[in-house]
């Protein structure tokens, strides 16, 4: 399981509606053949804000993206359910923990270094 892609930084105006948070949005990948099932799994930002995934299995070599905003949970997409932005343009660092919190994987971006969403 590895964090594919970020986009930190929501493409046109950043205000807050639906549309701009769910724009911003981390993907995972199951590098795996095998399903993995990741109910109690979180991803989190450097500030502690704590996405915990429940009753969620992803299949082997498929990508999930997760959207910062409101929205309807699909087999590929799933939302936070926030109201603000939870990945700093800035810089920020996405970790992703299992659900007996082993380090799983990260993706660390900073402004300097490059721009927009940072994909492998």
């Amino acid at each position: 399981m590895e964090i594919c892609a970020v986009q930190y930084d929501s493409p046109g105006r950043e205000d807050r509606s639906r549309r701009s948070l769910n724009k911003e949005w981390v993907e995972l990948t199951n590098t795996s053949r095998r399903t993995i099932n990741l109910d109690g799994w979180t991803l989190k930002n450097e500030d502690g804000d704590t996405y915990t995934f429940h009753h969620y299995r992803l299949e082997g070599r498929t990508t999930l993206r997760i959207h910062t905003g409101r929205g309807h949970d699909t087999d590929n997409d799933l939302y936070m359910d926030r109201r603000n932005y939870v990945w700093d343009n800035h810089s920020d660092t996405a970790t992703l923990r299992n659900d007996h919190h082993r380090f799983i994987d990260d993706e660390s971006w900073s402004r300097h270094h490059h721009g927009g969403g940072r994909h492998h």
